[in-house]
């Protein structure tokens, strides 16, 4: 939760803009340099191959992933697969969806889940409040996606029409970013992640947090980097649909402000709330996936098979 929030924070302090052609511009990279994709091993669980893999990253560096392919030609649909950051869980990585993916391998799907940069060996994380590292981070967990963008639509496997994108948590967020920046994703689903500013610098927890750490120093960012703020990217998603996971059993992301969120996503959108801590539960996991399934095209996925997918445990909570 303290990575969500620290996420939470860094969005809250950007001030309501109209789409900003110098802010895009600022996501943006190039797209006709080598994706330089190297694989260091391949599993294969029945009929579908993983293939552990990285590829140049436009900020410097490779970004570790996971490539899920099903048997046969295709074509096929692709989707992105965007983790959570949660302090104390065995998936704050690429594992997180792995067994997702490899369920919707046989209905069509390649899939490509990342290692953000936060999760890769030898990041050192900066503590420091509201520092540079955080922005650096962010904003090359969004130009990651894109070029992964650019590799599964690379592949002649796969469908250019039928690309998605799935993000939990701090990685919903980046999603929101993706939704207005990127017209090649037919279809996102954000699963309990920050996306309006508006609502978080009203709440409680971002004033007392203003406060502690110096309302001199909180402004100074917020003009900044008032140009990084994802409700003014995914209330310009449209036409790709997006459909909104959020829990139950929150202490900040509580119903009231997710449905404030949601307000604020351009339609076509689907919003739903589930009695559930903030990694969601079996019931989420059947919703996305028939989501999925519908915008995409994809065979049907057998409810055992769903059902198979093991839970996402939930960590205690480490802040006080």
């Amino acid at each position: 939760m303290q990575k969500l929030f620290a996420m939470l924070l860094l969005t809250a302090t950007c001030p309501l803009f109209a789409q900003d052609p110098a802010a895009l511009r600022q996501l943006d990279y190039d797209q006709k340099a080598p994706l330089d994709i190297r694989e260091a091993g391949v599993e294969h669980r029945g009929d579908v191959a993983i293939h552990d893999i990285s590829y140049a990253s436009p900020k410097g560096g490779h970004v570790p992933a996971y490539l899920v392919v099903p048997s046969g030609k295709g074509p096929f649909a692709g989707v992105i697969w965007g983790h959570w950051y949660m302090p104390g869980s065995a998936f704050l990585n690429r594992k997180e969806f792995l067994d997702e993916a490899v369920a919707v391998a046989p209905a069509g799907v390649v899939s490509l889940l990342t290692d953000g940069p936060i999760a890769r060996p030898g990041h050192v994380e900066d503590k420091t409040p509201l520092n540079e590292q955080e922005v650096t981070d962010l904003i090359q967990q969004i130009v990651d996606m894109r070029r992964g963008a650019d590799l599964l639509l690379a592949r002649p496997d796969v469908d250019p029409k039928r690309l998605a994108y799935v993000g939990h948590s701090y990685d919903a967020s980046v999603g929101g970013f993706l939704s207005g920046i990127d017209k090649r994703f037919r279809a996102f689903v954000l699963m309990a992640g920050g996306l309006s500013d508006e609502s978080d610098l009203k709440s409680k927890e971002v004033q007392e947090y203003r406060q502690r750490i110096g309302p001199e120093k909180f402004d100074a960012f917020q003009a900044k980097y008032g140009w990084l703020d994802p409700g003014k990217f995914v209330s310009h998603a449209a036409p790709a649909v997006v459909f909104l996971q959020y829990a139950t059993q929150e202490k900040f992301l509580t119903p009231d402000r997710a449905r404030a969120y949601a307000a604020i996503v351009s339609e076509p959108k689907r919003f739903q709330l589930y009695d559930a801590p903030h990694a969601l539960n079996a019931a989420a996991r059947r919703d996305r996936i028939a989501f999925l399934s519908e915008q995409l095209k994809l065979k049907p996925v057998a409810p055992a098979v769903i059902a198979a997918i093991p839970d996402l445990a939930q960590p205690p909570d480490p802040s006080p």
